[in-house]
């Protein structure tokens, strides 16, 4: 893991700038976009102050992103922030990141990704008096994707390729028609007079989850051609083509439905349709939002099912998470555990036997029940319950950039974080508000994802002790 594998990078150091671009929108653009603007602008006093907490969640993410340039140039080995967490602070710590991602952080993205998919169902089929619909929709789409998976990788990667495809069709047909709106327009969108709302830094929570992946971009960016000297203008470009389109994406929703009608739709992407096309337009955008949403549920599985490999060389718990089935070609035991947690998440936010089961399990404990009524569904819900966990370890990613540069000062790093250390500084100062605005924000539903991670400290207790009593099997 010390210094730089020449042969690590094989087929991705041979992409060119706009290869990594290409990647990098293609990573992060995903399906918030069609539900989140509608919870961002209900927490912002105007429409300007909504449109700027997109652009500051862009220029943040390219700070970022230029550390995990650092990170992921430096420590190529497979398994990104459990790397550079394992070797800044010890294996408890990446132990730890492992366990959370299995069972907050990553399930939990999955979750809200398929409670996008479950709302816009629930709209196309005119369900929405049935409260609890969304979730038995979600928890489906899960599963057959993770099915899906499971049957190999090349009918997964053609699944996937024609689900982007429609993402595409969406986006372009939401900016044409919206910038084109027959009725209200973006001025009088913007002259709109001040709503209420919880806060800025509240908007700023939805806004980094919609721009979510760029870490993951960095991985890819670090081993384009010439590294010097193109990792910052892939990131550059990228994150400036990807804040671009967000704000098109706003300011046709603005223009179309108005401040307030974006404040108070649940599928904005349908209602800007609906005019021009009628009712029909509206179903096939629905359509084609599902699609999307599809789409990246299915690389979340794909992707997340793979990353457990690094911590299962290294820990017993996640050992047999590592294993490949060679008759399918898929990691079997990984898609189906992941996908326990994601059914977990979903049908335990999404349901009334749910909820009821978390609470018993908070008052078992000697806390109160969460209050489930302050939010408004189950990605409200997933996205702000697992928020505080997913700030608190990119904030240790971000510290580990200052610790393994003193632990490790005679290892290459073939990109080094420009204006250091400033940058980092500003990196770990916007985690460090994000993880206050997160818990102030979720508050006691912060425990969905608090619950785990402790439970996680029992579970390494265990694995060690496995570990030290048969070291063989490890």
């Amino acid at each position: 893991m010390e210094g730089r594998d020449p042969e690590s990078s094989g087929l991705i150091a041979r992409l060119g700038v706009w290869d990594g671009v290409s990647i990098i929108i293609g990573i992060v653009v995903g399906v918030t976009i069609f539900k989140a603007p509608p919870l961002i602008f209900s927490n912002v006093s105007g429409p300007l102050q909504g449109l700027a907490a997109w652009g500051l969640g862009g220029l943040l993410s390219l700070v970022g992103a230029l550390c995990y340039a650092e990170l992921a140039s430096t420590y190529p080995r497979a398994g990104g922030d459990y790397v550079y967490l394992t070797r800044a602070y010890g294996r408890l710590t990446g132990f730890l990141f492992g366990w959370a991602q299995l069972s907050v952080i990553l399930t939990g993205s999955i979750g809200a990704m398929a409670y996008v998919f479950s709302d816009y169902a629930v709209e196309f089929w005119n369900q929405g008096g049935e409260s609890e619909m969304g979730a038995w929709y979600a928890a489906a789409a899960v599963a057959g994707l993770s099915l899906v998976n499971g049957l190999g990788v090349l009918l997964s990667k053609g699944i996937q390729n024609v689900l982007t495809l429609s993402k595409v069709v969406g986006l372009v047909a939401i900016c044409a028609a919206g910038l084109w709106a027959t009725e209200g327009g973006i001025t009088p969108a913007l002259n709109a007079t001040e709503g209420s709302g919880l806060g800025f830094g509240f908007a700023m929570i939805f806004v980094l989850y919609a721009y979510g992946g760029w870490n993951d971009a960095a991985f890819v960016a670090a081993d384009v051609r010439d590294p010097q000297r193109n990792i910052s203008r892939v990131l550059l470009y990228g994150t400036g083509a990807i804040v671009i389109i967000y704000l098109l994406i706003n300011v046709a929703f603005l223009s179309a439905l108005g401040f307030e009608g974006l404040r108070a739709s649940s599928a904005p992407a349908i209602d800007v349709l609906e005019p021009w096309f009628g009712q029909w337009g509206g179903r096939a955008m629905g359509v084609l939002v599902m699609a999307s949403a599809l789409g990246a549920i299915n690389g979340l599985i794909f992707t997340g099912s793979r990353i457990y490999a690094s911590a299962g060389e290294d820990h017993r718990l996640f050992a047999r998470l590592g294993r490949w089935n060679p008759r399918f070609g898929a990691p079997l035991w990984s898609l189906a555990i992941q996908a326990i947690f994601g059914l977990s998440m979903i049908l335990g936010v999404g349901t009334e036997v749910g909820r009821s089961s978390f609470d018993a399990l908070m008052q078992g404990i000697g806390l109160s029940a969460l209050p489930w009524e302050r939010f408004g569904g189950g990605f409200d819900v997933l996205v702000a319950g697992t928020a505080p966990v997913f700030w608190l370890f990119f904030l240790l990613t971000g510290v580990s950039l200052f610790v393994l540069r003193r632990k490790d000062p005679q290892i290459e790093r073939p990109f080094s974080v420009p204006f250091y250390p400033w940058v980092p500084i500003i990196f770990c100062s916007t985690s460090i508000y994000m993880l206050w605005s997160a818990l102030d924000y979720a508050r006691a539903l912060s425990m969905i994802g608090i619950v785990p991670l402790l439970l996680g400290l029992v579970l390494y207790g265990w694995s060690e002790r496995e570990a030290r009593r048969s070291p063989e099997v490890e």
